[in-house]
């Protein structure tokens, strides 16, 4: 029997950092499932996270261990530097766990204990005042991915309701609108043909 993406998807550690080259953990999941992937991709995980692939998929773990423990990601956190934010906001949309606070023009922080390391507010910062710190003696993150993973959702769930929201051809007042619109728009021409 082989294993589900969600079997797969419960041994990741939940970052959805892409440092897999996937969109997150979930599609990591999915392309090993497929065995479209290989077990050693995710940093984060480490070598414990390689032995527990590799024991679900039944794979050799062997030829990726040493190359393992080179690139294993140890936990960390985004810090960001407060005196030097302008309050841009791209760092908040780009943490996959809203690990950040903030507001347009002001000042923004990360909250520590939901931060997952990810790294990804560090890029789109326009000014460069975002450290990623690590801490040697923190839990792995699989030890919180139920935690990251419940955030994630929430999150996804959250920028789905807003989408949904913001595309007007789905709402029934825009519809009702447009129908109006359109009534009185013939009304008018209707009465310039008279």
């Amino acid at each position: 029997m082989s294993a589900t993406a969600k079997q797969i998807d419960a041994l990741l550690p939940q970052t959805q950092c892409g440092l897999c080259t996937y969109k997150g953990c979930m599609p990591y999941a999915e392309a090993l499932a497929a065995d479209q992937a290989e077990i050693n991709l995710c940093p984060p995980g480490g070598v414990d996270g390689l032995l527990a692939l590799a024991t679900l998929l039944q794979k050799d773990p062997q030829p990726f261990l040493n190359e393992m423990v080179q690139k294993a990601k140890l936990p960390s956190v985004a810090v960001i530097r407060e005196a030097e934010c302008i309050g841009c906001t791209k760092c908040i949309q780009a943490c996959p766990v809203d690990a950040i606070l903030g507001t347009g023009k002001q000042m923004h922080t990360v909250i520590t204990d939901e931060c997952t390391g990810c790294e990804l507010c560090v890029a789109p910062c326009p000014v460069d005042c975002i450290d990623i710190h690590v801490l040697p003696n923190a839990a792995k993150p699989v030890e919180h991915a139920e935690h990251y993973r419940t955030r994630y959702l929430a999150r996804e769930k959250r920028l789905q309701e807003k989408t949904e929201r913001v595309q007007p051809e789905h709402s029934p007042l825009i519809t009702e609108k447009k129908a109006y619109i359109e009534a009185a728009l013939s009304r008018v021409k209707t009465r310039k043909q008279e």
